[in-house]
Formats: structure tokens, C-alpha cells, sequence
């Protein structure tokens, strides 16, 4: 069984209730990862400093 089917399997109500609840909770995934995970990174990583030589 695959962590995709558990997932749809715990989900509650009929499919269309299901897709948009899928939906809403993929929208905050990637608000979260916009609004604080990547700017977090952003500054770990630190891009300035990259070099590429020819």
C-alpha cells in the first residue's frame, strides 16, 4: 500500500469533498513553504556567493 492511497483512504467524505480537501491542504503546503521555508534557506544558502567558471 503506498503513503498516497493511506492518505486518500483517511480522508473523510465522498470524493469531490476529498479533492477539494486535498486541494486546501496542498494550497497551505506551498504558502508555508513560500511564506517562511524558503526565505528561511534563502538565507542559509546564500546565493551571492556562487561562482561559475568557464
Amino acid at each position: 500500500m503506498s503513503v498516497y492511497a493511506a492518505l486518500w483512504r483517511i480522508l473523510p467524505g465522498p470524493v469531490w469533498f476529498r479533492v477539494i480537501l486535498v486541494l486546501a491542504i496542498l494550497t497551505g503546503v506551498i504558502f508555508v513553504l513560500f511564506t517562511w521555508v524558503f526565505p528561511w534557506v534563502d538565507g542559509i544558502v546564500n546565493p551571492i556567493d556562487v561562482t561559475v567558471e568557464q
